[in-house]
């Protein structure tokens, strides 16, 4: 057995962008676009907003997939030489932007995955435990 991703079916790769992917305002700028436009992502308090509001606002995602996004956010920001800002950067090719220049260039983009990570433990707490205690081979 493996974990199902919610939308394809397919295995379910951790990939960190579920957790920036919400910031996403390409084709939505009248709407998610304004909404997110009055957060300073590099302010501590509108980052706390931001992920407690969007990064960590997903309902589509089990128990069971939140605690492998937290590993694999933890096994990143182990790494001292991970490059977060690259979950930052847009291809122009892409169909993706951001609400405002400063998502661009944050100012220091590991400690904003670093407060994901902080806020993911306390709001995500009861999940997480759920699915530590559960054998993953039954997955």
């Amino acid at each position: 057995m493996m974990l199902r991703d919610p939308f394809v079916d397919e295995e379910f790769e951790p990939d960190l962008m579920w957790f920036i992917g919400a910031f996403n305002v390409y084709d939505r700028e009248e709407t998610r676009g304004i909404e997110l436009e009055v957060y300073d992502p590099n302010d501590k308090s509108d980052r706390a907003e931001l992920i407690k509001g969007y990064s960590l606002n997903l309902g589509c995602l089990s128990y069971r997939h939140k605690l492998l996004l937290v590993e694999a956010l933890a096994e990143k920001l182990s790494e001292e030489d991970y490059d977060f800002q690259a979950l930052f950067d847009i291809d122009e090719r892409e169909a993706a932007s951001w609400p405002r220049g400063e998502w661009y260039e944050l100012d220091d983009p590991r400690e904003f995955l670093q407060d994901v990570y902080s806020w993911a433990q306390e709001i995500w707490r009861d999940d997480l435990l759920k699915a530590k205690l559960e054998d993953r081979a039954t997955w």
